[in-house]
């Protein structure tokens, strides 16, 4: 007697059904999905993840959902530690002048520098072309001291006259400084050519050396930066949860691998 035939269903792989029913009917996937994050990545990794270990019934296919639930609470984690670095970060920028001089100790580093965003983010292309821009406003610079110790009578108009614009607009603001602007036994500038001199000598060269040694050493400044934007004291309680979360994924891959060998184990020959 011919034996019945099977239904379209039952001669489905059961691998498929496994697998559609993980993703459409999993306990745990409607409770691990927070509703700002995207349910379809969620998806993805339990689909991945039940192609890899072909669970057969339910009790494996919750430990394999209970392995995509820690696979995504990992990843979350990630998420928080990316925020905590940028967040630290920020708060590196105000006190920029302190990183520097802490990244550049061992070469004597001196003077203030103002400009964290440029020494964080810049490129070595950025780095190079700034160097260039940097020599030549130097240059411009010992250009207009050479004329003001020129015997000329209008050597003080034709130096400033010679100055880079920005480099222009600093003297004038250091003229404008009123008493309670000014630096305890700072003499006040004057507009000729000792005053102009003096700023110049005083001022814009040292700001040049330090300037050029900020730029030569970008990286060091760079990886000072993100080294105090960590804050471990914030970190280390995510750092307790992803231990637990690992204890948690080696058990649950231990039972699943178990289940698989015992039930391996009772089939007959």
């Amino acid at each position: 007697m011919t034996e019945p035939m099977q239904s379209l269903g039952s001669a489905a792989p059961r691998t498929e059904f496994t697998r559609f029913n993980a993703l459409r009917h999993g306990v745990l996937s409607r409770y691990i999905v927070l509703p700002w994050e995207d349910p379809n990545e969620y998806q993805a990794i339990l689909a991945a993840l039940v192609a890899e270990h072909t669970p057969n019934g339910p009790t494996e296919e919750h430990l394999v959902e209970e392995i995509a639930g820690i696979i995504w609470r990992k990843r979350r984690l990630r998420l928080a530690e990316a925020a905590a670095h940028r967040r630290g970060l920020r708060g590196t920028e105000s006190p920029y002048e302190e990183t520097v001089k802490v990244a550049l100790v061992h070469l004597d580093a001196t003077g203030q520098t103002e400009r964290v965003v440029d020494a964080i983010r810049a490129t070595a292309i950025g780095t190079e072309a700034e160097m260039a821009d940097l020599a030549g406003d130097e240059a411009m610079t010992r250009r207009a001291l050479e004329l003001l110790g020129s015997q000329r009578n209008d050597a003080y108009e034709v130096a400033l006259a010679t100055l880079r614009e920005d480099t222009q607009d600093w003297w004038a603001d250091t003229l404008a400084q009123g008493p309670d602007e000014m630096e305890e036994n700072q003499e006040p500038a004057t507009a000729d050519v000792k005053g102009l001199r003096r700023f110049l000598e005083d001022e814009v060269l040292p700001w040049f050396e330090n300037r050029k040694k900020e730029l030569t050493n970008r990286p060091l400044i760079r990886e000072q930066a993100f080294g105090e934007s960590l804050k471990a004291d914030k970190l280390e309680r995510l750092g307790r949860y992803e231990v637990h979360l690992d204890r948690k994924l080696e058990r649950m891959l231990a039972m699943l691998f178990r289940l698989k060998e015992l039930r391996q184990g009772s089939q007959p020959a």
